[in-house]
């Protein structure tokens, strides 16, 4: 192999290697759900082999829909001085959305929204008729079950995210200015 050879495959190594790194820089979040499988679940159904959770118990938990299913969640559900970027994998078997938000509030699916819950803007707009549409950034963060979403160059500071779907799933990360990258 001629000096040329291997200098060239020792650049193409390094930059695969910088890209996995980069793939796997940030704090890594799941956000899951544990719905059953063989549940009427509607037209999207459950892409999961494992969860228990059936509809029924979903929806008997959401009566309150102060909480939600405490199976539907985002871990963790804090982060102090995390890094500036982080990666969401849905691991359930139901979409979510990772939006960050300013302020926590209510979705674009109202039947899930707390009462008189403020919607959270980035989630869902509010039409004249009261019919909460999905926001862009919304739609720009849904996360299939078995993908994952990279939110890069957090600045310094504090970052909410939340599943405009499910909004009681929610998490906050604080970015301190040393850890920005």
């Amino acid at each position: 192999m001629s000096v040329i050879n291997c200098w060239t495959l020792g650049i193409g190594l390094a930059a695969v290697l910088a890209v996995t790194a980069a793939a796997d820089s940030g704090r890594k979040f799941d956000v899951t759900d544990e719905c059953a499988p063989n549940a009427d679940w509607g037209p999207n159904g459950c892409l999961q082999e494992e969860g228990t959770v059936t509809r029924a118990e979903f929806a008997a938990a959401n009566l309150n829909r102060y909480a939600g299913h405490p199976s539907w969640r985002i871990d963790p559900p804090y982060v102090a001085d995390g890094p500036g970027a982080v990666r969401a994998r849905n691991t359930g078997g139901r979409g979510h959305t990772f939006t960050e938000v300013a302020n926590f509030g209510g979705g674009f699916v109202a039947g899930l929204n707390p009462p008189g819950a403020l919607v959270a803007p980035e989630c869902a707009t509010v039409g004249a008729n009261g019919v909460l549409t999905p926001a862009a950034p919304a739609q720009a963060t849904t996360i299939a079950p078995g993908q994952e979403l990279h939110v890069a160059d957090l600045a310094p500071g504090t970052h909410n995210f939340q599943c405009c779907i499910h909004p009681w799933m929610r998490t906050t990360v604080k970015v301190g200015a040393e850890d920005q990258h």
